[in-house]
């Protein structure tokens, strides 16, 4: 099982849009997959309608006395699951500390799924922490998009600082940049600047649009609600170029499902798959 985390210290940048569509991309190439929304504000679990159910709070999850596969639920797009946010994963880093081996919990649990998906993707809080140190370890792969401004290039920089003084020198940094208006000077000349200092910056670019705004009005991946938008093939090909750095091949993606934002997750997935 691949893990692959959407994540960057700032905020704001396009992480639970990213996480979502790579997602749904990914379960429509046959991948079982699933989305683990590791935000308390619930962002991705809000875009596929896991919201109303009733969570289980990450200090029980943490001491065992819930197992992953038990919370899993049926997102209603065949191959795509999700681990739905709870608010006391505000409370992560402050319950991960209680532990022993504390940087290495995440990657412990992801275990119990490793026979049942072959990607599972994080959608990560903004910010450095002992949880974001445990995504960071469990990780393959670390989509990060980042908005055209100072501040998100040096966020970058400390991202990968990090990842460099922990001495990850197999985990794969893959930057993009989201939220482009070409229109404007500065962000021309801040995306030339950051394509110079880091060269394994992904080519393609997520432009700053309504339509994709209006994602979290529809509740649904793009590829779902507007397969045949000027925005879902954007994000076909930002997947299609990180399934080059990760396996070396592009994706074989299946025609798209008809739209199903209206169906709400009800079912929850039986770990007897």
């Amino acid at each position: 099982m691949k893990i692959i985390a959407v994540t960057n210290i700032k905020g704001g940048v396009g992480k639970t849009t990213t996480a979502v569509n790579l997602a749904y991309l990914s379960a429509a190439g046959a991948a079982p997959t699933l989305l683990w929304d590791l935000d308390s504000q619930g962002g991705a679990t809000y875009a596929l309608r896991g919201d109303g159910q009733k969570h289980i709070s990450v200090k029980k999850l943490l001491a065992g006395k819930r197992e992953l596969p038990e919370l899993i639920l049926a997102t209603g797009y065949a191959g795509l699951d999700l681990l739905p946010a709870d608010f006391s994963y505000r409370n992560f880093a402050v319950h991960l500390a209680e532990r022993r081996h504390p940087t290495e919990r995440l990657l412990k649990m992801s275990r119990s799924l490793r026979e049942i998906y072959a990607r599972l993707f994080l959608d990560c809080p903004s910010g450095i922490s002992l949880l974001s140190e445990n995504v960071l370890r469990a990780a393959d792969l670390v989509i990060v998009p980042l908005v055209p401004t100072p501040l998100a290039v040096r966020m970058l920089i400390e991202l990968r600082d990090f990842v460099i003084g922990e001495g990850w020198t197999d985990l794969k940094l893959l930057p993009f940049f989201s939220m482009v208006d070409r229109r404007r000077a500065l962000h021309q000349e801040l995306i030339a600047s950051a394509r110079a200092q880091f060269p394994a910056m992904l080519a393609t670019e997520v432009p700053y649009w309504s339509e994709i705004e209006r994602m979290s009005v529809r509740r649904a991946p793009l590829p779902a609600c507007a397969p045949k938008s000027e925005a879902t093939r954007i994000y076909r090909e930002l997947w299609a170029e990180i399934c080059e750095r990760m396996d070396g091949v592009s994706p074989v993606t299946t025609e798209p499902a008809p739209q199903r934002f209206s169906m709400p997750v009800t079912e929850q997935r039986s770990t007897a798959r």
